[in-house]
């Protein structure tokens, strides 16, 4: 574990980021987290409320001479996404995360790094706590469960905030201003099962399909990669038909809004069947690595001889998932036609599990157009009711419609601009952020996010741009001395 970040500049930026690293802050679970942002305002003599769900709101008056300008929200979210590699000994409900710098980023050991969100978060505080800046009136937003719900945004009550600007710190690319973002829903799905008998004569293996890069089921959904459950069920078709293969259980996935990186299933077969069975999981290995090359490089796909299970999966349910998974629509499913190089529809098979009687599957379904939208819906929906499976929809958020008239975001391409030469690029991002939510309650806010450049987040291969983080201080510091005066 090292503390070296502390170190890097930004000073103010860093540290505050390295301590949100020591703070675990898993979603559902960031209770201290929240607490220490609460003591953190507090500490600070700033005028700090805390909501009834956990979001955090902490005031700075201006600074002499900018009490006239529009008041500004900083906002950003505290919880982090808790993902690692299954060979990482790691607790996220307690321990620190292990911060390391490589070749000029900021990433962990083993685990999620939490720059998402955790750089905006760490701006705000740096903004807080600082006595060298020149600002407006400004509130720091700082809410609770972004990553598993949106829990925080959609219990922000109206009229708690007095700013007119947000500045929402949760973009991923250094250079870029987003100005729209994809709404969203879950599907919910369930088949109930019955235990069955393990037929005689059976051995048991458990298959281990590991070694993919996952990724943000919103951010990285249009890259190519390999689906784990996907990949999973599409050997398990072939296993049932050709081997006489049984389904035990099932453990795919963990995360609602991460690309599923590994997938895990117990199965049994008669014992003469073993042979072709390892030898079929070797030829579907090489498969997924040739249809995928060059995308998924470390793909692995073994069995391993394990004890006979108590029972099994019926095998009516096990037929019903098994086709249901294979034609559940999955991945990006529309370019957007008013946005160069924005997905707009897509779906994420994220999470398949067998526990007690109930095998539950969860698809995270994102579009800029409520009207896809729904039709995805009705997809997925009708593809798992033709299967006998129970299926809802929940969490539902909106979408950020742009506003290309936005004043905020003709003063951040002005100040950007004259700073460095160039116009920032505009653009939607296809993920869920807050901005839409919190716009709702809000209507009056004028939006934009923008924040350093993060890669591979909701995976353990997270890391941030050192350099770009200096950057994106910058231009929040330039911007906020230049936001405009009150009508």
């Amino acid at each position: 574990m090292s503390n070296e970040i502390a170190k890097l500049h930004p000073q103010g930026l860093w540290e505050s980021f390295y301590k949100l690293t020591q703070i675990p802050r898993p979603s559902k679970k960031e209770g201290k987290a929240i607490d220490f942002i609460e003591q953190f305002g507090k500490n600070l003599g700033l005028e700090t409320i805390r909501d009834e769900v956990g979001n955090v709101i902490i005031r700075k008056p201006a600074t002499p001479g900018m009490e006239d300008r529009k008041g500004v929200i900083l906002q950003g979210h505290i919880d982090m996404v808790p993902q690692k590699n299954s060979d990482k000994d790691h607790n996220f409900e307690t321990d620190p995360i292990e911060t390391m710098i490589e070749d000029g980023w900021v990433t962990a050991n083993g685990t999620t790094l939490g720059a998402d969100n955790g750089m905006g978060v760490a701006a705000a505080m740096a903004v807080l706590q600082a006595t060298d800046l020149v600002h407006g009136p400004v509130e720091a937003l700082i809410t609770m469960d972004e990553e598993a719900g949106m829990t925080g945004a959609n219990a922000l009550k109206p009229g708690l905030l007095k700013g007119d600007i947000l500045l929402n710190m949760d973009s991923e690319d250094e250079g870029e201003l987003y100005v729209g973002c994809a709404g969203g829903a879950d599907a919910n799905i369930a088949f109930k099962y019955t235990d069955a008998e393990v037929p005689a004569g059976s051995v048991a293996f458990k298959l281990s399909l590991t070694g993919l890069k996952g990724g943000h089921s919103g951010m990285d959904i249009n890259i190519g990669r390999a689906n784990a459950n996907k990949l999973l069920f599409r050997f398990m078709k072939f296993a049932v038909a050709s081997l006489d293969a049984r389904l035990a259980s099932i453990d795919g996935g963990s995360l609602r809004n991460a690309i599923p990186r590994e997938a895990f299933a117990v199965v049994t077969l008669p014992a003469d069947n073993a042979d072709e069975l390892i030898e079929a999981i070797e030829e579907f290995e090489d498969i997924y690595k040739a249809e995928y090359a060059g995308v998924e490089p470390s793909i692995q796909f073994v069995a391993d001889k394990t004890d006979v299970p108590a029972s099994l999966i019926d095998e009516v349910t096990q037929d019903d998932l098994i086709n249901a998974i294979q034609g559940c629509p999955n991945g990006m499913m529309r370019m957007s036609s008013d946005m160069e190089g924005l997905v707009e529809t897509s779906t994420n098979l994220a999470i398949i599990k067998s526990d007690n009687g109930v095998i539950d599957v969860k698809c995270l379904i994102r579009s800029s157009v409520d009207s896809a939208k729904e039709d995805l819906e009705s997809s997925i929906e009708s593809v798992f009711r033709l299967a006998g499976a129970e299926v809802y929809f929940g969490g539902q958020y909106p979408g950020w419609k742009p506003n290309m008239d936005s004043p905020i975001l003709k003063t951040m391409q002005e100040v950007y601009n004259n700073k460095w030469g160039k116009i920032p690029e505009i653009k939607g991002i296809h993920a869920g952020l807050e901005c839409g939510i919190l716009g709702s309650a809000y209507p009056h806010w004028d939006m934009i996010s923008f924040g350093p450049t993060i890669r591979f987040p909701h995976s353990p291969d997270e890391k941030v741009n050192i350099e770009t983080c200096e950057k994106f201080w910058d231009y929040l510091v330039e911007t906020m001395k230049n936001i405009p005066v009150k009508a």
